[in-house]
């Protein structure tokens, strides 16, 4: 009897408690999962429509759920009302949504039961939510400056209506005295017309001249913009053991789509938005607010892909409308502007700052099609988040390709890409190749860039900036492949350090032979003897014992390796052969020679390699690598053949 007086007595103080928690900046009163008891009713809130309403929905206490020592404790609770028969029980996306008993902050609506009644479900309790707010919180470091740009410009026009208020007053006066800052603005004025001057009688450089001329559940992950073989590629690249489920989400408009809010609000019940990419293509999910306190929020109750310490976007969403479902009914919602940064990402949810903004990488993707006489531009921003920023950029790359290009089978693309990061001393990684696959060019295509995007996020010294990626794709529809026929040099008997021309016959798939002059200039340093030289294309490496080792599976990593930086694994890349380049190199196999000989050769050559290397530092350019030529072509080179030539010291 007392349980039911109990009962009765929470309905109607729920019924009196039935409107919305307030917006206010300050956190709701909260009572922990230890005094939710058996028999309690309270009051959910969420937004199921267009209209942005919070809508409220009963909520009954089964009993509290503990797996034991060091296990998530959980409230279980059903679901009933108007609200909860229209939308037909609780759905994705509607996790987050605050459930109060008497005016008390006990949760977050977290999960249903799967294949279950959809009107029975868990609670995470909020004072296991609260320590988010208080874990480390050690991403969003990387050194480059930002700029609040809407408060710069706030700052700047105040200053100039200032300054215009005093000039005016001023002028009323009509006072002789002259003022601190119109003196500095003369003396600045005059300053700049004597530059003007200097210019005019000063030659313009060529550099000047040329300027014109040239002028909801943790298992759910979202997603927006990627068409079908873009969001396969996606999934093999961040979930390759199929953990999660691929749902679609709406994207912001594309009015909004550049927006950032920067003093948005948010209060309990309402929709919210995590991405960790955003713009033309999106990753990301919806769902509630928690709590709010001051600018720092809560969300979700249950992780969104349960990874710590984070750095994503937090946006604003638009609920479109509700999908009922046994199991899988869900709350559709369309992400909207930025409006802060996620930065916990854990078990009992998500924790964010209002007005606070995560490190980008904006990445930009322009493809062309030649075939379909078809070119478009992608944008996008990547938060930086160094487990995710490679298959983000490699995934972005090959969703832009597939949807300009419908039909990737067969088809020859180039692929070039510049990626600005401090991970180098020039400031820039830059690299371009093509590719032929007869099943879909894109599977490899993107391979490069996200072995360079790799390479930087795993610098072992320090975390690396990177300031923006470009990409640029041009496909054709057409095989563009090519086998070397012959290289026959214009003479057998050489001297080292002396060029020679091969006149190298190619036949491009399906079309006539072509003829190339190439020349080769034989190492300095190369001893007396039989030189074997191997004509490949670029992209054909010999094999070595130590790539057939790992090849086979094993896990070898060579000595040069280990010892490599960072900046100087990028440079391989940027320097390693083409597969659009033939190649005249050295050949793995060479006739031995006694070591005098070897010494002989290395003694000549030290001194004209020293003034090669100093005339190549004055002129700004590196050194090439002794004894290669490269040499680009229309078409990718499949295979190798063999020269060899005589050399007499």
């Amino acid at each position: 009897m007392r349980k039911y007086i109990r009962k009765v007595a929470a309905l109607g103080m729920a019924a009196m408690l039935a409107v919305p928690p307030t917006a206010g900046m300050a956190m709701d009163p909260i009572l922990p999962h230890s005094q939710v008891t058996e028999g309690m009713s309270g009051t959910a809130y969420t937004v199921i429509d267009s209209s942005g309403e919070l809508r409220n929905f009963q909520v009954d206490i089964v009993g509290n759920m503990d797996n034991g020592k060091g296990s998530q404790p959980m409230i279980m609770a059903k679901a009933s009302g108007p609200v909860i028969e229209q939308t037909g029980g609780i759905l994705q996306g509607m996790s987050g949504s605050p459930v109060y008993v008497d005016g008390y902050l006990i949760g977050a609506v977290a999960a249903g039961i799967k294949d279950m009644t959809p009107y029975t479900f868990f609670i995470t309790p909020i004072d296991e939510m609260l320590p988010l707010w208080s874990m480390p919180d050690k991403k969003n470091k990387t050194h480059i400056s930002t700029i609040n740009i809407k408060k710069a410009a706030e700052t700047r026009e105040k200053a100039e209506a200032e300054k215009k208020k005093k000039q005016e007053e001023r002028a009323k006066s009509q006072d002789k005295k002259v003022y601190g800052d119109e003196l500095l603005d003369r003396a600045r004025a005059a300053v700049a017309a004597d530059k003007e001057k200097g210019k005019e009688k000063q030659p313009a450089s060529d550099a000047e001249k040329n300027a014109d001329a040239n002028a909801e559940p943790k298992d759910v992950m979202y997603f927006s913009g990627f068409n079908q073989a873009g969001l396969d590629f996606l999934k093999r690249q961040i979930d390759p053991q199929g953990s999660y489920k691929f749902l679609p989400m709406g994207a912001p408009s594309a009015a909004d789509m550049n927006k950032t809010d920067y003093h948005a609000t948010l209060e309990p019940g309402s929709a919210v938005g995590v991405a960790v990419t955003y713009g033309d293509f999106a990753v990301g999910a919806t769902g509630t607010v928690t709590a709010v306190d001051g600018k720092r929020i809560l969300a979700f109750g249950h992780p969104f892909l349960h990874r710590g310490n984070v750095n994503y976007f937090m946006t604003d969403a638009t609920v479109v409308g509700t999908i009922s479902g046994q199991s899988n009914g869900m709350k559709v919602a369309n992400i909207g502007n930025i409006i802060g940064r996620i930065s916990q990402d854990r078990a009992t949810g998500i924790a964010g700052t209002l007005g606070q903004f995560p490190s980008v990488v904006p990445i930009k993707v322009n493809v062309k099609d030649n075939g379909l006489s078809r070119s478009e531009n992608y944008g996008a921003r990547i938060a930086y988040d160094e487990d995710f920023l490679p298959q983000l950029s490699g995934g972005i790359a090959y969703a832009a390709l597939s949807k300009t290009s419908d039909n990737l089978s067969g088809s020859t693309a180039k692929v070039g890409f510049k990626i600005r990061t401090d991970a180098v001393k020039d400031g820039v990684v830059a690299r371009d190749n093509m590719f032929y696959n007869t099943a879909d060019v894109g599977q490899i295509a993107m391979a490069e860039l996200m072995q360079a995007m790799s390479t930087i996020c795993q610098n072992s010294d320090k975390e690396s900036d990177i300031i923006d990626v470009q990409v640029d794709i041009t496909v054709d529809g057409d095989r563009k492949t090519a086998s070397l026929i012959s290289a026959v040099p214009d003479k057998k008997k050489v001297k080292p350090g002396e060029t020679v021309k091969f006149t190298t016959t190619i036949k491009p798939y399906r079309k006539a032979k072509e003829t190339l002059i190439i020349p080769y200039t034989v190492p300095v340093a190369q001893p007396s003897g039989t030189l074997n030289l191997d004509i490949r294309g670029g992209g054909l490496v010999p094999v070595t014992t130590l790539m057939l080792l790992q090849q086979s599976g094993v896990d070898v990593v060579s000595e040069g390796d280990n010892k490599q930086t960072t900046e100087d694994k990028l440079k391989k890349l940027e320097r390693a052969g083409k597969n659009n380049e033939i190649v005249i190199a050295p050949g793995q196999v060479q006739k031995p020679v006694s070591k005098g000989a070897v010494q002989e050769a290395q003694q000549a050559a030290m001194q004209q390699s020293k003034e090669r290397v100093s005339n190549l530092d004055k002129l700004g350019k590196k050194p090439v690598t002794p004894g290669e030529t490269k040499f680009a072509t229309g078409y990718i080179i499949d295979n190798v053949i063999h020269a060899s030539l005589t050399v007499e010291r």
